[in-house]
Parts: structure tokens; C-alpha cells; sequence
């Protein structure tokens, strides 16, 4: 697996002796936004969700992995979590933050790990399997493949991964599922959402907070009013900008 990498502090992306200052250091990882989404060495100018600059200004490492399923890798490599969502990927992703773990550049006491729309799906779903991380943030996730095949304005995007409908085949639906897995969550995870999603609705980040919230684990909603399946207004991203950084730093650093 391949993937992008950040320093905070403005240091090149390298895992040399040189960089060893400093580290390990507090980690977030994030998986990109759609099944096969990547993360590449790019810029693009414009408003961004997460203000990866604000974390690394406060010194965290970045990953940015392109676990199994994303594209650019040729067709085997994208089609691996076709029926199989968050397994093969699951695996990449943690293999990685290993990586890191192992190379002492990620202070494995002091991980966090979010994502939006497929990234907020497999953090719901890493938070299910593992209690490593110490903050998460689940931003417009499919947490519930059933209901978000009846709601969603794709209705058959479900299916075209898992090669059924919900009622055709209900047990790989609900094992791909956090919702049906959310008593094992351990991870403080704060949920966001925008009201006017229609690609995945804000009833999937209720459905999870309030499971949460029954469980007792530490959890939030964010409901970001007006917003569609991305955030439109400045104002809004802003607001994103602070609670997530807010989030993190408490349960992950404790501050």
C-alpha cells in the first residue's frame, strides 16, 4: 500500500534519521472521501474540511493512505473491497499506521483517525474493530448500508458494490454495518453531518450518535444546517474547522 504523508511544523514528508527530532508525535490518519478515492502529492487551491495546516501547525503527522479499492492501481487492486468494505481496507490502514508506529514517527498512545462520506464509513468502521485510537471523527458516514440504500438519493450504489440488495443478502449488510457492531466502540468519535445530505443522509450520523450515546461512549453531533453531502459555507468550515481541532486535541493530548 502507498500513501501520503505530513509532518507538522512544515517538514518535508521524509522518514529519514534527520526528521527524528521531535517524534514520535501525535497521529491522525484519514481515508479519502469515495470507495475509490485516492490521496495524492497535489495541490489544489480552495477551501478544505479538515485545515490540515491548523493540526500541523500543532505538530501532528498526517497519513493519507490508499489502502485497497482505490483507484490508480490498476483494475484488481480497485475492485479488492467489492463485497468487502471495510476488511481488506481495514487491514492496509492499520498496516500502515504500524509503519508509522514502528518507524517512531507516530506516538502510538496518541492517535486519532477521521474521514468523510467512504473515510467517515471506515472510521466508523475502524472504531468498531479497535480501540487504538484515542479520538475519531465521523463525518457524513454510511453507517448503516440497509437504511442508506432506502433514503439515498443512489439507491443502487450499495448495490453495485455488494452485487444484492439489502433483502437479497441482509447478512452482508449488517456485517459491513457499524451501527449493528457499535457496542464494541470504545473511541470518544464526534459525528457530522449536514441536514440537506441527500447522497447520505443525516439520518445515518443520528442512527450511530444515538448508538453511541446509549452505550455510553464519549460523543458529539454536529449538525451543519443547510449543508448538502459537502460544506458550502465559509462560515461553516470554519466552525468544522475549530470543533474538530477542539475534538482531537481533547481526547487525543488530553487538553
Amino acid at each position: 500500500m502507498e500513501g501520503c504523508f505530513r509532518l507538522g511544523h512544515g517538514r518535508p514528508p521524509r522518514l529519514s534519521p534527520g526528521l527524528r527530532e521531535g517524534l514520535p508525535r501525535p497521529a491522525r490518519a484519514e481515508r479519502a472521501r469515495w470507495p475509490a478515492g485516492t490521496h495524492s502529492n497535489a495541490f489544489t487551491p480552495g477551501p478544505r474540511l479538515w485545515g490540515w495546516p491548523l493540526f500541523a501547525q500543532k505538530g501532528y503527522a498526517i497519513f493519507f493512505p490508499n489502502p485497497r479499492g482505490s483507484g490508480g492501481y490498476g483494475e484488481k487492486f480497485r475492485a479488492a473491497n467489492v463485497r468487502d468494505w471495510g476488511v481488506k481496507d481495514y487491514e492496509d490502514l492499520m498496516a500502515g499506521v504500524d509503519a508509522l508506529v514502528e518507524r517512531a514517527v507516530a506516538d502510538p498512545e496518541r492517535l486519532s483517525v477521521n474521514g468523510w462520506s467512504y473515510g467517515g464509513f471506515m472510521t466508523s468502521t475502524i472504531v468498531t474493530k479497535t480501540d487504538r485510537f484515542k479520538s475519531a471523527i465521523v463525518g457524513a458516514a454510511v453507517t448503516n448500508l440497509a437504511s442508506f440504500t432506502g433514503t439515498a438519493d443512489i439507491p443502487e450504489f450499495a448495490r453495485s458494490y455488494f452485487a444484492s440488495w439489502p433483502w437479497e443478502d441482509p447478512k452482508v449488510y449488517v456485517e459491513r454495518s457499524a451501527l449493528f457492531h457499535a457496542g464494541s466502540v470504545k473511541t470518544p468519535s464526534l459525528v457530522v453531518h449536514g441536514d440537506k445530505d441527500e447522497r447520505v443522509p443525516v439520518s445515518q450520523g443520528w442512527e450511530f450518535y444515538n448508538a453511541l450515546k446509549a452505550i455510553g461512549v464519549p460523543t458529539d453531533l454536529l449538525i451543519l444546517p443547510r449543508q448538502p453531502h459537502g460544506i458550502r459555507e465559509p462560515k461553516l468550515l470554519r466552525t468544522c474547522h475549530e470543533r474538530f481541532l477542539r475534538w482531537t486535541e481533547t481526547h487525543t493530548r488530553g487538553k
